[in-house]
């Protein structure tokens, strides 16, 4: 299927569409039609991509983890309920 990534000039939002035969690009939010179309990078599943994106998700949790951690102790530090 023919689906496209597009930056519209007009608002700055990304979104993809369908493009078919007779379609009008046009953005779904403001209608404009100053429209950049992205590039699209393939969606390539194997074992090792599977594994890649699993250390990196468990990377950024950790991270946010940490901070929601560092956040709360402030918070508990600061105010004696």
């Amino acid at each position: 299927m023919p689906i496209f990534e597009y930056h519209c000039q007009g608002c700055g939002r990304d979104f993809e569409l369908l493009v078919l035969k007779g379609t009008t690009l046009a953005c779904p939010d403001c209608n404009g039609e100053q429209l950049e179309r992205l590039i699209s990078l393939p969606a390539v599943r194997s074992d090792s991509t599977h594994a890649q994106a699993l250390k990196a998700a468990k990377k950024r949790d950790s991270k946010q983890a940490g901070e929601i951690n560092r956040a709360q102790r402030e918070y508990e530090l600061h105010h004696n309920d």
